[in-house]
């Protein structure tokens, strides 16, 4: 009987753990089939997305840059399609030992190893980072024969921008380079759809037209829809929307305009700036010496950029847009319109210099002690009177010279279309005001004004204002934004599309009064400070020479060129217009330390109109001449401007067209 009443208990046991459990496994269930329900029907389509974005990876697809032609369609920029040997760090046990290998395959410079080890150090070790660009048919073919022994190696083609002519033209086309972090934390400002067009981009736009527009030659990213394994390899293509390459960006510059600007400057340092002042197109946009871009595609070597960066000569200065200058007796021209237009001064009034102007217990010098005698507004301008603009700045008073000048486009922004141009000095009481702390130093001294007259004193401008005012003063009065660029053409839709600087109101000026400094800057040609220069000219030019002094001179010292470092001496400028009756191209250049404008400055001026309005080439002979700085007219027989070739020149543009796409993406007057 006690053994029944212990199986019932047992019996009881056993289904109260069986009721307990079979309650567990239903309430487990309930559960799966709750979360089950909860993830099928609330979260289908995240979790469906996720799943998809799992399985699918979205790759860009980095589209081919836009070219960059002059207005000939010559090509300045390019790309080329090109082999290149890539490692991913992260995928090599023995980094060194691997490139120490490589390197008995292919060529490995030191400046490659340079390179890649930046590359990595910037956060490159889990992306595939080129060791070795621009392989060989020969190089590669020997390295696939042993590429089972280098694993995390491969060969990949890419795209390679190329300016063909190397250093022609370097400072107004700049370069790109791969993007660093400043400019990735630059383009966490941008728009969110800018910012997904560069998913994939690498390099930039950094200096010149390269930089200022970006965003036209970069074109449209593309994608690849790609399925992955588990393991993120992909299996299938499933879908792709092909990149829309960058616009072809066609410049108002003649490079080959460009190129005898340069050669002309020879090793000295300066500039040159030559505007069409019909419209404000840039012909001409020089600073000396230049640089190859070249250098910079891939990442400059720490030599190539220490020899670049610490010369004396400044190569990586746009000295067209960023050097600031003294514009010396350039600047009379228009003091003298400033005087007509302010009726300060009128064109007939007489004058005398004696050779220096005195105020206070001060003697400012001129044409040293024998002076010019009775001297107008036409024979101050043609003879270079310092003291007629002496006197005349005065009269005017800085601040009258400030709001006379300043609409002209001294001391401000030309509103050229490139990036980091400086705005110079154009001075005037509430400038030092701000400038100086210290109240003694605030205050405008009279004595100050005198010097402004001949462009001396605080007067400091570049060469694309003087060029830009120049033009103005030929167009009588109508001013233009200045324009590198002349049209933007779409590749894919064929669209042209016009780029032109804005046309700014026109300044009142007299039809009288810029016919007086027509005249003046005529007759510098036929009778003044240039005459030898364009001598027998078939044209009609005016122009000013100008000479500002690089240091200061002592009241009592005289000025000795042969006494000074090389780079302390006086620079020598001219600006231009021609042809005199209906002005088309306008023009200002600075030849640094080279002396009076007459004899460095000017034979520039007239090569350069000889080509631009005749279709002519100088000779060898003036060539060197104008190199060495001496001042004569055209003595050998010119060649057409048509038959030069430039030097440097890989491809044509015709040789482009037939390519296929690529395979992947001073006190002295002068």
């Amino acid at each position: 009987m006690t053994e029944l009443k212990n199986l019932e208990r047992e019996l009881s046991r056993f289904r109260l753990r069986l009721v307990a459990a079979a309650l567990f496994v239903l309430f487990a269930f309930g559960l799966l089939g709750t979360r089950l329900s909860y993830l099928q029907l609330y979260r289908h389509n995240e979790l469906a997305t996720q799943a998809e974005n799992n399985r699918i990876a979205v790759l860009p697809v980095v589209p081919d840059r836009g070219q960059i032609v002059d207005r000939n369609g010559v090509v300045l920029a390019t790309n080329y399609s090109a082999y290149t040997l890539e490692i991913t760090p992260s995928k090599v046990d023995d980094l060194p030992a691997t490139i120490d290998a490589l390197s008995q395959l292919v060529d490995i410079t030191p400046r490659d190893r340079r390179r890649f080890k930046r590359l990595v150090d910037e956060g490159k070790r889990y992306e595939s980072t080129p060791i070795r660009n621009r392989l060989s048919d020969e190089e590669m073919a020997r390295f696939l024969a042993q590429r089972y022994r280098f694993p995390g190696v491969d060969v990949r083609a890419r795209l390679f921008r190329n300016y063909p002519l190397g250093e022609i033209g370097s400072h107004l086309l700049g370069y790109i380079g791969r993007i660093n972090q400043a400019e990735k934390t630059a383009m966490e400002d941008w728009d969110d759809d800018i910012q997904a067009n560069y998913r994939g981009t690498d390099h930039i736009g950094k200096l010149g037209v390269e930089q200022s527009y970006e965003r036209e030659l970069h074109g449209t990213t593309g994608f690849e829809e790609v399925e992955t394994s588990a393991g993120g390899r992909p299996v299938r293509l499933l879908r792709s929307h092909p990149p829309t390459p960058g616009n072809t960006l066609v410049l108002a510059i003649d490079i080959k305009l460009q190129y005898l600007v340069e050669q002309m400057f020879g090793e000295r340092r300066g500039a040159l700036v030559a505007i069409d002042p019909r419209n404000g197109e840039v012909l001409a946009f020089v600073s000396k010496p230049t640089f190859d871009p070249n250098l910079f595609v891939d990442g400059i070597d720490s030599e190539s950029w220490k020899e670049l960066n610490e010369s004396i000569d400044r190569p990586l200065l746009n000295r067209a847009l960023k050097g600031t200058y003294p514009p010396g007796s350039t600047y009379k021209p228009f003091m003298a319109l400033a005087a007509l237009n302010s009726g300060k001064r009128a064109a007939g009034t007489i004058i005398h210099d004696g050779g220096s102007f005195v105020f206070g217990n001060h003697r400012f010098r001129s044409h040293g002690d024998h002076g010019l005698g009775a001297v107008d507004m036409y024979r101050s301008i043609v003879k270079s009177s310092n003291v007629y603009y002496y006197s005349l700045a005065n009269e005017m008073g800085v601040d009258l010279m400030h709001d006379e000048l300043s609409p002209m486009g001294f001391g401000r922004k030309t509103g050229i279309d490139l990036d980091g141009e400086s705005i110079g000095l154009l001075p005037s009481q509430a400038w030092k005001r701000r400038a100086y702390k210290r109240p003694e130093l605030q205050k405008w001294y009279p004595g100050e004004t005198i010097s402004l007259g001949i462009g001396q004193g605080y007067n400091n401008f570049t060469m694309l204002q003087l060029a830009s005012a120049t033009a103005t003063v030929a167009a009588g009065g109508q001013r233009f934004e200045p324009r590198l660029a002349r049209r933007i053409d779409s590749i894919v839709s064929r669209e042209q599309r016009l780029v032109s600087g804005a046309a700014l109101t026109p300044l009142p000026y007299k039809p009288e009064h810029i016919a007086v400094i027509h005249r003046g800057l005529y007759g510098v040609t036929q009778e003044g400070t240039s005459t030898r220069v364009f001598a027998g000219s078939p044209y009609k030019s005016g122009g000013k020479t100008g000479t500002a002094q690089a240091v200061g001179v002592g009241a009592n010292q005289r000025y000795n060129a042969a006494r000074l470092e090389e780079h302390k001496r006086d620079h020598a400028l001219y600006m231009a217009i021609a042809p005199m009756d209906e002005p088309t191209i306008a023009l200002a250049v600075i030849v640094e330390n080279a002396g009076w404008g007459a004899e460095a400055a000017a034979p520039i001026a007239r090569r350069v109109f000889d080509y631009y309005l005749l279709g002519q080439w100088p000779s060898e002979q003036d060539m060197a001449a104008t190199q060495i700085g001496k001042s004569s007219a055209p003595s050998g027989t010119p060649r057409r401007g048509e038959d030069i070739e430039l030097p440097g020149m890989l491809v044509t543009p015709q040789d482009l067209a037939a390519a296929p796409a690529a395979a992947t993406a001073g006190t002295a007057a002068s």
